[in-house]
């Protein structure tokens, strides 16, 4: 008998934990020779979230749940969830609804043949998002995919299923700073992608704004790649190159017409632009430092203020 264990990470999600559970539940329950566990993480929300997976516990002991001491972000949760998983197969979904549990079963028989190692989910459309959005989403996936040596699938979601040889694989990567659509992909193994159109959130409002998911982009594309600091070398060479013609020119105009004056605003523009290119090339060599900055000083990902399992030893 497998156990399979589905990691849901939460934050402020009271509305929709009693309606993804009745769902989730109902296809789970109809897997053979399968057993389970929602392992809900709960991302520091300060709403009743908590509270109401404290009452699933009580209801059924098949819900675990993880409460961190503030919000430490979903990449936090997902790592944590993956830590404390303990099934044969260790899946991840959002708590929305917006991954269709229908795909657990075939995902659960699929792993079962042996044949692949995960099963993950992709959207075809972003259909009932803002354009801006879904423009934005694309591009990124275009720009990551020219820049990565691994390969980032489009509109893939965190939603999926994988053996536990796999989790193992992902948690040896225990960086602070964690793009975890990137980590599935650079672990590699054999992944089946299914696919769907895009669905609404049953209940409660997204938590990802446009600056939220612009910051986690830029997550994405510092931590799999390193082209903007060759760009910034490149940049350098260029600049380099076109201030000692500049120079010789004038040198040159200077000898032959004796006019120090004429060209000046052609000079300050230059001395702006370059100016502007090396504040944007120092940027980028910051913005690195900064994740290096942030592993150096090796805080944990998560602090936990209390589990299921903790209750559960209070009332033994």
């Amino acid at each position: 008998m497998k156990l399979i264990s589905i990691i849901v990470p939460c934050l402020n999600e009271q509305e929709v934990i009693p309606i993804f559970y009745r769902t989730v539940t109902e296809v789970l329950d109809s897997l053979e020779n399968a057993e389970y566990e929602l392992l809900f993480v709960d991302d520091g929300s300060d709403d009743r979230t908590l509270k109401v997976l404290k009452e699933l516990k009580k209801k059924d002991r098949r819900c675990r749940y993880l409460s961190f001491t503030r919000n430490f972000g979903k990449e936090a949760a997902i790592y944590a969830g993956l830590t404390h998983a303990k099934g044969d197969y260790v899946g991840l979904m959002d708590v929305d609804l917006q991954d269709p549990p229908k795909f657990l079963g075939e995902m659960y028989r699929t792993l079962e043949t042996g044949e692949y190692d995960c099963v993950a989910a992709r959207r075809t459309d972003r259909a009932g998002e803002r354009r801006i959005r879904s423009f934005f989403s694309a591009m990124f996936y275009k720009v990551i995919n020219k820049i990565s040596k691994i390969e980032f699938v489009e509109g893939a979601r965190d939603y999926r299923l994988m053996t536990r040889k796999m989790r193992d694989a992902v948690l040896k990567m225990g960086e602070y700073n964690r793009f975890s659509k990137g980590l599935f992909s650079w672990v590699g193994f054999r992944t089946k992608w299914l696919s769907y159109h895009n669905v609404e959130r049953a209940a409660g409002e997204t938590k990802w704004s446009f600056g939220k998911l612009l910051r986690y982009s830029l997550d994405g594309i510092l931590g799999f790649s390193t082209l903007p600091l060759s760009l910034s070398s490149y940049g350098g060479i260029f600049f380099c190159g076109a201030a000692f013609l500049t120079i010789l020119f004038l040198v040159v105009r200077y000898l032959i017409w004796h006019d120090p004056v004429q060209g000046w605003t052609t000079l300050m523009c230059a001395m702006l632009l370059i100016s502007g290119v090396q504040l944007l090339c120092v940027g980028i060599l910051g913005q690195y430092l900064a994740r290096i900055y942030l592993e150096v000083k090796n805080r944990p990902v998560y602090l936990l203020k209390e589990t299921d399992e903790e209750e559960t030893e209070n009332e033994g």
